[in-house]
């Protein structure tokens, strides 16, 4: 496919910093707006990437980069989908294109990229507690400069944001807080705090009344001494009774708004104002996710991402359509097996936190809607809120991506395998995610599940064995399950209806070979499948083995290998350190007789964004990686 040449417009061609930015009237600002949200829409309908979330928040963006000393006043974004705008802004224009590519731009903030970006940010709700330690180092080096947290109204859900506001609140440091109130973080919002702020915002008699009021108060204060102190009260009073304010305002902050988040010149007047409002400020703004750009402001679930390109008038794919029949991704998998498996069982439930899209349970939520259950951007709370159900005798199938469930950790530990619970955690994305980076890779949930007494660590080879490890979940009460499965599409095998349940702790050799076997672990097992069909095209046999469970460890079959092989290469789409290479190679110095255990998985550094397939390869799991690896131990030439 040609790719387009992208030019920037007029206005926005001469920005390659906020100090040209400032250069220009405030009259201009409405047209740099219009040239910065056409120019991310021209890149994404190409290059793919997040894409409603900046949309929503050009004016804003502008808008802070025009009235702040950025970078020494500090922005701090609240996850990265909202930031494509401020990189443009702050001289990553023409290298945005290469945003989210490997070697390219990150599609998040990353603070070793650009000193704008002044915290690194993947997952949500963060920003007000980095923003708070920021404002009080500020105050300790004597510094004046100002710091201002941008948070979605989904974030908001989080406990952590609750923890830094009601934090920030008692502490009294002078920082500002911006929620973007538009209804959606990725899917829609949910929750006691979406209705609040809707129940006002949309309150056409709440308005009325307030502006009724602030009219009235403006007359007492033209009097005397003692009825400005009268309007003073009445107003903190009536703020509080009338506003969403009141909320905040408990927790210790000045509360301003809702005000129109895209009116551009509006939002500079209100940050030039409240930098003159010492303490901790909440300015509350309304925007709309994919704003100017009416495919993504119809479905806005949708147009939270595209990986593909499509046009930028219509939002039609423009996708080469492939010709062979598609193949179900293994959320579509774990999706319609829970549907089944509730069906068969009053037991089973389903729990997601905010992720109900991503992970499939959406096609429960909807088909099943008492029995599946989104608990909004509050992972620790989805972990216990299964343990309260798992002691009352349902079977909750938590439905969290790896890297999300390191959030609820402790409740991991305290809440379900202390007390010997059934929940299911059916870990998405687990592995190298691709384009989103290290901070949604899933590495760490080998290694920090099968250190947990209680607990089955499972990951399937293929879709089959998915439905059958989630079947299996269901027939013990006595411990945890945790199950990891990748991001993207399955095999496309044919799949058996029935379930069958699987014996805890038992692999399977899939073929055996001379002075060589791979151990694999999950669906990386693919590659080591492929590797094994090379060799033997070039006369080389190795063992294969697909262990399904790294904990309890099929010690039996180990032991067998490790008697036979000189050479078992472990291959596992996870960190090195701790996981199922460590499992078999602790087991293996117990023996008397032991092969060389050589531990292949992800390198215990930081692996930044691209492909899968690029990023399998820079490790050395795909399968000519590991046929070198296997040619280089028997000491042959390179594969042909």
């Amino acid at each position: 496919m040609h790719i387009p040449q992208i030019k920037a417009g007029p206005l926005l061609s001469n920005i390659n910093s906020p100090h040209d930015l400032k250069k220009l009237s405030p009259d201009q600002l409405r047209d740099v707006c219009f040239e910065l949200r056409d120019y991310i829409i021209d890149v994404v309908s190409v290059h793919g990437g997040h894409f409603g979330a900046s949309l929503g928040v050009v004016e804003l963006t502008v808008a802070m980069h025009y009235a702040l000393n950025t970078p020494e006043d500090r922005i701090v974004w609240d996850v990265g989908h909202q930031a494509y705008g401020h990189k443009i802004l702050t001289g990553r224009r023409d290298n945005f294109y290469t945003n989210r590519k490997y070697n390219g731009l990150s599609g998040f903030p990353k603070r070793s990229e650009s000193p704008y970006d002044t915290f690194g940010v993947g997952h949500s709700s963060t920003s007000i507690s980095a923003a708070l330690g920021m404002a009080v180092s500020r105050d300790l080096d004597d510094l004046d400069n100002q710091v201002v947290a941008v948070i979605g109204d989904g974030a908001m859900t989080a406990g952590l944001a609750f923890e830094g506001l009601n934090n920030a609140g008692a502490m009294n440091n002078d920082m500002l807080v911006i929620l973007n109130d538009n209804c959606m973080s990725i899917d829609p919002n949910v929750g006691a705090l979406k209705e609040y702020l809707a129940d006002i915002t949309t309150s056409r008699t709440f308005n009325k009344i307030r502006d009724d009021v602030y009219d009235a108060l403006g007359h007492f204060k033209s009097a005397g001494d003692k009825m400005r102190k009268i309007a003073s009260k009445m107003e903190a009073a009536l703020t509080s009774a009338l506003t969403p304010g009141g909320l905040f305002r408990a927790l210790g902050f000045k509360y301003y708004g809702p005000v129109d988040g895209h009116n551009v010149n509006g939002l500079v007047k209100h940050l030039n104002d409240l930098k003159k409002i010492p303490g901790p400020k909440l300015l509350h703004i309304v925007t709309v996710k994919g704003k100017g750009f009416a495919p993504a402001e119809k479905d806005q679930v949708k147009w939270h991402a595209s990986g593909s390109p499509f046009d930028k008038i219509t939002g039609a794919s423009l996708a080469v359509k492939s010709t062979k029949p598609s193949v179900p991704k293994y959320q579509d998998i774990f999706a319609d097996a829970i549907i089944e498996l509730a069906k068969d069982d009053d037991r089973v439930v389903g729990i997601t936190p905010a992720m109900p899209s991503g992970t499939g349970l959406l096609k429960m939520m909807n088909e099943m809607p008492d029995r599946a259950f989104d608990v909004g951007i509050a992972e620790q709370h989805a972990v216990t809120f299964a343990a309260g159900m798992a002691t009352e005798g349902k079977i909750p199938f938590a439905a969290i991506y790896s890297s999300f469930l390191q959030r609820g950790y402790d409740q991991l530990v305290h809440d379900v395998a202390i007390q010997k619970l059934n929940v299911v955690f059916c870990m998405d994305r687990a592995g190298l995610v691709g384009a989103d980076g290290p901070t949604h890779h899933g590495l760490y949930d080998i290694a920090y599940t099968r250190c947990i007494p209680n607990m089955v660590v499972a990951a399937p080879l293929n879709e089959q064995e998915l439905r059958d490890m989630m079947y299996t979940a269901t027939c013990y009460t006595d411990r945890s399950f945790a199950i990891r499965y990748p991001r993207g599409a399955a095999t496309g095998m044919p799949i058996r209806k029935e379930f069958q349940e699987m014996e805890l702790g038992k692999g399977e050799c899939l073929r055996n070979g001379d002075s060589i076997a791979i151990m694999s672990y999950g669906t990386i097992g693919k590659f080591g499948i492929k590797a094994a069909e090379m060799l033997s095209e070039q006369g080389i046999e190795i063992g294969l083995y697909n262990m399904r469970f790294v904990k309890p460890l099929d010690t039996e079959l180990v032991s067998d290998a490790l008697k036979k092989y000189d050479h078992i290469i472990t291959i596992e789409d996870g960190t090195v350190q701790g996981g199922f290479g460590s499992a078999v190679a602790e087991f293996a110095i117990t023996q008397p007789q032991r092969s060389v255990v050589h531990i292949l998985g992800v390198p215990d550094r930081l692996v930044e964004h691209g492909t899968q397939n690029e990023l399998y390869k820079e490790v050395g799991l795909d399968a000519e990686s590991l046929a070198e690896k296997v040619k280089s131990l028997i000491g042959v030439g390179k594969v042909v």
